[in-house]
């Protein structure tokens, strides 16, 4: 079985080495990204209708300005960030699946006209909004990437998969194998969605999205690819495909 590596900042790092141990998938590889706070305000929360939320990082680098936010709703992208946000002391009025946009969509099918406050780090997904929603902006915090240390290169240039949970970390992932002068078709890329796997560029032995943004599916693609990725090298085979 092929080793999979995960680069994601913690506490992300660790929660998804214990999920793929219990997947019995061995995860090793260290994060590339470290969470830092940013000075920011909190606007008057009577101006708005609701929070938009799109990362548990939200509440864990926001601060004590949270708190004059917290009567408002909030709709968050996924299970870990609500139940973050529930352990902040902020009611969940929706949930999504991994995927901001399907939340402001649903929201924008009641035909009610919103005015929501969107929370979030300094890079962040672009948002198609339709003409009932009005969002307005704020970064809590940036992440700082982080070299690739040169033990772990050794590792990767034995070959492996490679977990990816965004765009960002795909880009950055990428410009450091090139910095190690890693041979890209030595290794695999499991990615959260496609864009994912499109910002992290071509000459992977093999590059694929999971079924929907979620950590349980993408564990289990990896586990599939483990298998995949070792009958190719056995038979000298390399998918290039990317999905």
């Amino acid at each position: 079985m092929k080793p999979v590596f995960c680069i994601r900042p913690e506490p992300g790092w660790s929660a998804t080495r214990v999920a793929g141990a219990e997947a019995g998938l061995a995860i090793g590889g260290m994060p590339l990204f470290a969470v830092e706070p940013v000075r920011w305000q909190s606007p008057d929360p009577a101006s708005y209708d609701g929070l938009l939320i799109g990362s548990a990082n939200v509440f864990r680098a926001g601060g004590p300005e949270l708190a004059a936010l917290a009567a408002l709703p909030a709709h968050v992208v996924g299970e870990a960030t609500a139940d973050a946000a529930r352990a902040a002391g902020f009611t969940v009025a929706s949930c999504g699946e991994g995927y901001l946009q399907g939340v402001v969509d649903r929201l924008a099918a009641d035909g009610a006209r919103l005015r929501l406050l969107r929370l979030s780090g300094e890079e962040r997904v672009l948002l198609d909004l339709p003409p009932t929603v009005t969002v307005d902006e704020i970064a809590l915090y940036r992440v700082a990437a982080l070299p690739l240390l040169k033990s772990l290169g050794d590792q990767l240039a034995g070959g492996g998969i490679v977990l990816l949970h965004s765009a960002a970390a795909a880009r950055h992932f990428a410009r450091e194998c090139d910095r190690l002068a890693l041979d890209r078709s030595r290794l695999a890329l499991a990615t959260y969605r496609p864009r994912i796997s499109a910002a992290a560029g071509p000459g992977w032995q093999e590059v694929r999205h999971a079924d929907r943004p979620a950590e349980a599916p993408l564990l289990a693609l990896a586990a599939a690819m483990c298998h995949k990725v070792g009958t190719d090298a056995e038979s000298g085979a390399a998918d290039g495909t990317e999905s």
